[in-house]
């Protein structure tokens, strides 16, 4: 590790403790990370990105904030969190196991269960660098089309990622979803659960980290861990629905749920997104 002058004082002032060293993290592709560490022994881990849009380091940290209120999933505790950067607890990570699998889907079932009196959240927050839409609406059927598909569905069309034959699909369904998701009380979610948002420390502890916490119907974190893949997936949900049993068909309404995170796909990078959403909306 070497010392990044301007980073290295940027965490002095948020932490109050003298850095000794720093080093640039590999894997995001929205912020800059860098490991620090600190004379007073502590590690952590800071990540920065010029120009953010307004609110959204403090969006980030009130939802693991939130998170972490369940006594649920691990999150960590945030450090220190500025217009510019938030800093956390640095998490050194192994190898997944199915121990550490099971004892998550217990865990995230307790996050679920903490709820929230409404869906959404008292204030939007973002998905990747995109506006995330929180304001409250009565039914999960009417939040999830009005917050989570449709606006993305029209930014990927303004954008030409999206064409007409594709939003076709996608809007067919949305009219749809009272009839196909059963209502539930709001869960707390992490929002953004895919697998390279989950952690396997080396102690065992699996965290959740990048949220875009909202609260929702609790098989959208499911669906956003089965997007991607999630290393022992079969072993976490088991457990889950051993904790919380899980609604008659809920594997047949995954795709459904996958809708939202494809066209936030879809928004950000183009490519085969859409036309991945729309062949899994045609299914329904």
């Amino acid at each position: 590790m070497t010392r990044q002058s301007a980073t290295a004082r940027r965490a002095e002032e948020l932490l109050g403790a003298a850095v000794v060293a720093t080093a640039p993290v590999a894997g995001g592709d929205i912020c800059t990370a860098t490991r620090i560490k600190l004379a007073d022994g502590r590690t952590v881990l800071m990540k920065t990105l010029a120009h953010p849009p307004a609110g959204f380091f403090e969006a980030e940290a009130r939802g693991l904030r939130w998170l972490g209120e369940a006594a649920g999933a691990a999150v960590p505790p945030v450090l220190a969190v500025d217009a510019d950067c938030v800093v956390l607890p640095w998490i050194e990570t192994g190898k997944p196991t199915p121990d550490a699998a099971a004892e998550f889907g217990r865990r995230l079932a307790a996050t679920h269960a903490a709820g929230a009196t409404a869906y959404g959240l008292a204030q939007d927050g973002f998905i990747g660098r995109l506006p995330l839409p929180n304001a409250s609406a009565p039914t999960w059927a009417e939040f999830f089309a009005t917050r989570r598909v449709l606006p993305y569905l029209k930014l990927a069309r303004d954008r030409g990622f999206v064409d007409e034959q594709q939003a076709a699909a996608v809007e067919g369904v949305v009219g749809r979803i009272g009839d196909l998701v059963p209502e539930e009380p709001p869960s707390r979610l992490h929002g953004d659960l895919w697998n390279g948002n989950v952690l396997w420390g080396t102690d065992g502890v699996v965290t959740m980290v990048d949220p875009a916490a909202y609260a929702g119907h609790r098989e959208m974190d499911l669906a956003m861990l089965a997007l991607f893949g999630l290393p022992h997936l079969q072993r976490a949900l088991d457990a889950y629905a051993e904790a919380a049993p899980l609604a008659e068909g809920w594997e047949d309404r995954v795709a459904l749920h996958q809708l939202f995170p494809l066209l936030v796909h879809a928004c950000m990078f183009g490519g085969g997104y859409a036309a991945r959403a729309a062949a899994l909306a045609s299914r329904y």
